[in-house]
């Protein structure tokens, strides 16, 4: 299969399903909102957006697993062939207040292996794609990872807990010392774009924890093949799937998880 052909095509369906959320951003009645937890809502964009991307990469890649935010591809059915991770609007809470950072998330893994990643930031119309063993490219352009050598010199991204505050007392210390340690820590609200970033040199790191796959696994692609590294916590087990990650360029990766590893059980 000739996956860079496949994930230029992907680059665009993800600008497709961008280019309807940037229409509905212009007029968005946030009376159509739905909560399906504490702090954690969807609206229509999300549905519709996502109906959009299966539909496309249904015609793609037949016969290919789902696994997607809002559900409108079924049950999760990781394939053990080809498997789809998809987050239609990563960062809704972003969109729904009107602030200015979101996007389009879509990964293919084929067995256990991410082989594409796409993220489409709708705002700056910035499409961030990568192919297994082909590198990484912001519109077409190749990025690789900051030359950062050191937390003392770099910018750190993280994601705050919304709505499982079990691990909040654990957290806060490690926020704390990330901020006397480094340049600064960010929090952008959209985990795709967190990681998009770190691949494009604009952050050193980014940390989060109760993260989901969909989440992620675009962005976990993107840092590698633009020369970083993702781990979990303290350990180099699953990022997509274990709930934790931490990206970094590589050369700031250890200091992280010995600031992370003062704290995190």
């Amino acid at each position: 299969m000739d996956f860079i052909q496949l994930s230029l095509e992907v680059a665009e369906l993800a600008r497709r399903a961008g280019q309807f959320i940037r229409q509905e951003a212009a007029n968005f009645d946030r009376g159509r909102v739905e909560n399906k937890g504490l702090h954690d809502m969807v609206s229509y964009v999300d549905q519709e957006s996502e109906k959009l991307v299966v539909a496309g990469l249904r015609e793609l890649l037949p016969g290919a697993g789902f696994i997607t935010e809002e559900g409108t591809a079924g049950a999760p059915d990781r394939s053990e062939k080809f498997t789809w991770i998809i987050d239609p609007l990563d960062g809704t809470t972003n969109f729904i207040h009107g602030l200015p950072c979101y996007s389009v998330s879509i990964a293919l893994m084929q067995g256990a292996e991410l082989v594409i990643g796409v993220v489409y930031e709708v705002n700056q119309d910035e499409c961030f794609r990568a192919v297994r063993g082909g590198g990484a490219f912001c519109n077409e352009k190749r990025i690789h990872v900051s030359a950062a050598a050191d937390l003392n010199h770099s910018l750190i991204a993280t994601g705050f807990p919304y709505s499982n505050f079990a691990k909040i007392d654990t957290y806060l210390p490690i926020l704390k010392e990330f901020m006397r340690a480094t340049n600064g820590v960010r929090r952008v609200g959209s985990a795709a774009v967190d990681l998009a970033w770190v691949a494009a040199g604009r952050f050193e790191g980014y940390f989060e924890f109760n993260i989901n796959s969909y989440d992620v696994a675009a962005g976990v692609l993107l840092v590698r093949e633009a020369g970083g590294r993702v781990t979990q916590f303290l350990i180099d087990g699953d990022p997509v799937f274990g709930r934790e990650i931490v990206a970094s360029n590589g050369a700031v990766h250890a200091e992280m998880q010995g600031v992370i590893g003062q704290f995190w059980q």
